[in-house]
This record gives C-alpha cells, structure tokens and sequence, in this order.
C-alpha cells in the first residue's frame, strides 16, 4: 500500500500527477487539513508538501500528529516555523537550485522589459500610435545596458546565474551577501553601499526576518532617479508601500516585480502605474523547472518513507 503524503499547498494537479503515481496524495486544496479530512484521516500522516512561502502555523501541525517531514515544493522554506519543526522532530527539505536557471532568465526578462519600457513599446504599436506617427514621451531614447552598474542583492544559486547573465550584456556586475563568495564580481559590504552604486538593483535574496523590508525608502532613494529594481526573490524583501511611494513620485525611473506582498494580489497602486512591469510570481514557472522539483521532491519523500536522511535536506 502506498504511502499517505498530505498536499498542504494549492497546487494544479499536473504538478503532481508525478508524485501521485508513487504515492496517495491526499489533497487539502490550500485549506486547513482540518477542514478537509477528519482528524482520523489525518493522524497517520507522515509526511506533506508545502509551497515554501506559505505559512503553516502550529495550530495545523496539531492536527498532524505522527508528521515527520514537511517537503517544500521548491527552493524556498519561509512558510516553514523552524522552532515549532525542531520542537516536533520534523524534518524539512526543499529543491535547491531546481529553478534557479528559470528565475534567473525573468530576471534579465523583467530588467529589459521594463529599462527599455516593452510594455508602453507594445501598446504605442498596438494603438497605432506609431503607424501615425503620434509623438509619445515613452518612446524617447533611454540608457542601454552596455557599461550599465548591475546590483545583485543575494548571491546564491539564483544570483550567480543572474549576475553571469548580466555579465553577458557587457554590463559591470557586483554584490552584497551576507558573506563574500569566490566570485568573480565586486562586492559590498551593506546593501545601502550596493543600491548607491547601482544603476538597477536585482533582488534574489531569501526572504526570513532579516529580509524583510530591506528595500526600504532610504535604499530606493540611494538608487537615485535613474535606477531600477527587480524583485523576483519575495515581496517582503521590498517595502511595497515604499516602493509605490517612490514610483509614483520618480524618485526611482521603474520596477519589475514577480512578487508582491500579499500574493495573489497586486495593488491597484502598482498595476495603474506605466514604469512598472508585472508578472503573477511565475519566475521557476517552466517545464524544466517543474520536472527538477519534482525530482527533489520525489528523492525527499522516497528517502524519508525510507529510513534514511533527507536527500534535499534544508540547512
């Protein structure tokens, strides 16, 4: 008889057709498990899988009660209370780097659409401005990338593959981490230092409560009027509030945003203005990226189920 495993997070079930086949999937469809299943069906459940970045509050883990391992569907773990898994013996495991190489392209995707201003681009052709050859202020020349100072805030997996791919474009590339790396890019050593020497700063860091809010006010206004940010790490990286602030008042030229506080919401006050461009968090969201987490998924329930230490175990 197959192994029960608990499907903690909202997923669509192509993304989990793989991990069906080899295991009893019980479906929870992003609501409390006990909501869903009986306290019964529940107690000999071993085993979940989570969305890294939603929250699983103690209270749920109570109605788990023989739960040995939470395995996050991806690179991130944020959602996951380490106090409360170290308390209950529980392991944790993700899929590091599995979409790193996908993150990192809309990354440099959402850089480019958004300093060469595609969006506007797009509509001024749609629109027929061009075709009439109707004067328009978004169409006016703006810096390329060639000399451009890219910031990288994070340089893990994510960020290496960004900065490579930066490095490409002819640009000038560096850094701040929390250490330094055996890299070959400048490095700095607090973010204000980084944000005040960029021309667009790249967001890739893990989000935790050393994070959050670390794009502040005073971080954007050190990127000065020209500068861009691209988020495609957490929304609670960045000061929404801040950020809107600094848009709306061209203290900053633009942004590019995969992620957003309070997902899947975007604020009206983000999605009404022209120099930003917006996607629904979809950055590890390709066919490649998906196989591999599945892959690191299946190798972490397969050695929980037996016996052995996490293949994917979580630092």
């Amino acid at each position: 008889m197959a192994q029960q495993v608990l499907i903690y997070s909202q997923f669509p079930k192509a993304l989990m057709v793989r991990i069906g086949e080899r295991y009893d999937l019980l479906d929870g469809k992003g609501m409390p498990p006990i909501e869903t299943f009986t306290a019964e069906q529940l107690k000999p459940i071993r085993a979940l899988i989570t969305a890294g970045g939603q929250a699983i509050p103690a209270a749920v883990l109570d109605t788990l009660p023989s739960l040995g391992a939470i395995i996050c569907y991806g690179t991130g773990y944020d959602g996951v209370d380490f106090a409360e898994t170290k308390k209950r013996n529980i392991v944790v495991g993700h899929s590091p780097a599995a979409n790193a190489a996908s993150v990192a392209d809309l990354a440099v995707t959402l850089m480019l659409a958004t300093t060469r201003r595609l969006i506007p681009a797009d509509a001024y052709v749609r629109s027929g401005g061009w075709s009439g050859k109707q004067p328009s202020p978004s169409m006016r020349p703006g810096p390329g990338m060639t000399g451009r100072k890219i910031g990288i805030y994070g340089m893990g997996e994510i960020g290496r593959k960004i900065a490579a791919r930066c490095a490409a474009f002819e640009t000038e590339v560096a850094y701040y981490s929390r250490s330094r790396h055996d890299v070959p890019y400048g490095y700095h050593t607090s973010l204000a230092s980084l944000a005040e020497w960029s021309d667009i700063l790249m967001v890739a860091v893990r989000a935790g409560k050393d994070t959050q809010h670390a794009v502040n006010a005073d971080i954007l206004k050190k990127l000065g009027l020209q500068g861009t940010v691209v988020n495609i790490s957490r929304g609670s990286v960045i000061d929404q509030k801040a950020l809107v602030a600094a848009l709306e008042s061209n203290a900053i030229a633009g942004a590019g945003l995969d992620v957003y506080e309070k997902e899947p919401h975007a604020p009206d006050a983000l999605t009404k203005l022209p120099n930003v461009v917006l996607t629904p968090h979809i950055g590890g969201h390709t066919v490649e990226s998906h196989i591999a987490m599945q892959d690191c998924t299946l190798a972490n329930l397969d050695a929980f189920f037996s016996g052995r230490p996490l293949r994917y175990p979580v630092a």
